[in-house]
């Protein structure tokens, strides 16, 4: 291999090449360490060598180079992936978009970006023409759009937009596919799932074009209750408040909030805490449903307020996970669908302490649902599994986020047109090879 990548670094001399073994390791890995059965799997794998494109034409050359040499190519954004996505499997070339973030235009309800393009930076552009970012995740400062596209598929926003792969919040993908004459392709329509959440397997994404939803100022608020079970349901019923709009609806229980100290003055002990985005024009409406749950505000930060200090979105998502873990690395998570507040009763009552529950309330098939990412201890994988099963078993959906492959995280198969599609883009199986199950 090393004879190979000398002649691929020749090739492409005239790119930006990094080589420094340090740089190269930073550019390897993903936040996969929240899994200590990923981190066991993954924790010696690395590229050979990185590459930073800034054009597509560039792209192009790298992906033609690949293929002539038959090496590996892994896609990655910023890296704030947790289950290694964006992790080589089997070394090769290291393709870092981060340098590709022109936004191409900007129009009402609609953006056409290059895939590095940071989240909080694209908004920061559009939200002064009365428009942003439908969903994002907690990672949104440093987290690409590309990177989003091909490893994500939920945030905030998700309680009225749903999930990345519902119709409509991809609009079109530009790809270059790794041949031995790299075509440039475009996708439209329900073509687009054949690239999103794919990892970076089906295609080197160039281009997204992605609608927006109107910006709204948002309140940023902290709502503390004596019951779990009520704050639960106080998220349901806000989730249901079609005329009040939000952007985040989380639930932590009072297990959970004890890792979170930043936020101590406003989470008393053994209180259980939702934190929510609200429409500012909503609030009025809002403050009447707390009354309702009998539910205590303790914290309320207007948009502008919100804007010059850390955001409650970075104490949710998984965000929560990694302030967690920063206490107590031991700790680990799942990614649940409930469905149902019954559902979310069972577990907390079946489980207690052992496996915390964390609220991300999201619009699933047109409904609000209950969806999760519970805080465990890690003893070993057994009893993980055992975790997963019995909640597989008791009406619960897991996203397995203790595993790379794609047909491991809530997908037990891949689709055919997608398979299909991968021997087309991908005829040697170059692109981040070891991530599906065909390759």
């Amino acid at each position: 291999m090393s004879q190979t990548i000398d002649k691929i670094k020749t090739a492409l001399s005239h790119l930006e090449i990094i080589t420094d073994p340090h740089q190269i390791t930073k550019l390897s890995l993903d936040y996969y360490h929240f899994s200590p059965i990923l981190q066991q799997q993954l924790q010696d794998k690395r590229g050979d060598l990185v590459i930073r494109p800034t054009t597509e034409a560039e792209v192009i050359q790298i992906a033609q180079t690949c293929a002539k040499y038959k090496v590996p190519l892994t896609v990655r954004g910023a890296g704030t992936g947790n289950y290694g996505q964006c992790i080589p499997l089997e070394g090769g070339v290291i393709l870092d978009t981060t340098k590709m973030q022109q936004i191409l235009w900007l129009e009402s309800g609609v953006a056409c970006v290059e895939p590095g393009v940071k989240m909080a930076a694209f908004d920061k552009q559009s939200r002064p023409t009365g428009w942003e970012l439908r969903m994002a995740p907690s990672t949104y400062r440093t987290a690409t759009i590309g990177g989003f596209i091909g490893g994500g598929s939920v945030g905030m926003g998700s309680i009225t937009y749903g999930q990345l792969r519902d119709r409509g919040n991809l609009r079109g993908l530009r790809i270059v596919t790794l041949e031995d004459e790299p075509r440039v392709m475009e996708l439209r329509g329900d073509d687009v799932q054949k690239v999103n959440h794919a990892y970076g397997t089906n295609g080197i994404i160039t281009q997204l074009e992605i609608p927006l939803s109107p910006a709204y100022p948002w309140a940023e608020i902290i709502v503390i209750f004596d019951d779990f079970m009520q704050a639960a349901k106080f998220g349901q019923g806000l989730g249901d408040s079609d005329g009040i709009v939000k952007k985040l609806i989380t639930v932590h229980a009072a297990s959970i909030c004890r890792y979170l100290p930043q936020l101590k003055d406003y989470l008393p002990e053994n209180k259980h805490a939702a934190f929510l985005m609200v429409s500012e024009y909503d609030v009025e409406a809002f403050r009447d449903l707390v009354g309702e749950y009998n539910g205590e505000i303790t914290y309320f930060k207007t948009a502008e307020e919100a804007n010059n200090r850390t955001s409650l979105l970075e104490y949710t998502w998984n965000h929560t996970t990694l302030h967690a873990r920063s206490i107590d690395p031991n700790i680990t998570y799942l990614q649940t669908f409930y469905f149902t507040l019954d559902n979310v009763e069972h577990f907390y009552d079946h489980f207690g302490d052992e496996v915390m529950i964390h609220l991300e309330f999201i619009k699933f098939q047109g409904k609000v649902i209950p969806a999760g990412l519970q805080l465990f201890h890690f003893t070993t994988e057994e009893k993980v599994n055992e975790i997963i099963r019995y909640h597989e078993e008791n009406g619960a959906g897991i996203a397995n986020p203790h595993t790379y492959l794609l047909e491991g995280g809530g997908r037990k198969t891949i689709d055919s047109p997608q398979l299909n599609f991968k021997k087309e883009v991908d005829p040697y199986g170059l692109m981040n090879p070891g991530k599906m199950m065909i390759n």
